[in-house]
């Protein structure tokens, strides 16, 4: 019973960071710095939240960011090396607690990183300058 509470505890804790993260990234994103440069940085991934694997319990249909428009599930072509270890690097920093088992070079250039041992994240997509853009 300790355990479930405290689990319970901290996924809410992270879940708060995981919001106003969200919400600070939002303010600054429509937020002008009247610098007048045209050039905007590519924001640093805020750790999200992975939803843990539970037996019976379904997935959650859910996309964060972007999915490249070409995305077909299945196709690619399964990457290891350098490439595959920084592509997995980054969707491991950005959703934490999972495991991948695989690393998919897609079409549009862009990189699928299949976790397991969460039900949510299943498909996390990172470009290729290893940023991550989106999570299915």
């Amino acid at each position: 019973m300790f355990s479930r509470t405290l689990t319970r505890s901290i996924a809410v804790v992270a879940a708060v960071i995981v919001v106003g993260g969200a919400a600070y990234g939002i303010v600054n994103a429509t937020s002008s710095s009247g610098s007048g440069t045209g050039s905007a940085a590519m924001p640093t991934p805020t750790p999200g939240q992975v939803i843990p694997f539970n037996s019976g319990q379904p997935s959650p249909t859910m996309v964060v960011g972007q999915i490249p428009q070409s995305y077909v599930q299945g196709s690619g072509t399964i990457v290891t090396g350098t490439a595959a270890d920084k592509a997995q690097a980054a969707a491991v920093a950005a959703y934490p607690g999972g495991t991948v088992d695989r690393v998919v070079l897609l079409s549009s250039g862009d990189y699928e990183v299949h976790m397991i041992a969460v039900n949510w994240p299943h498909h996390v997509f990172v470009n290729s300058n290893f940023i991550v853009i989106g999570a299915e």
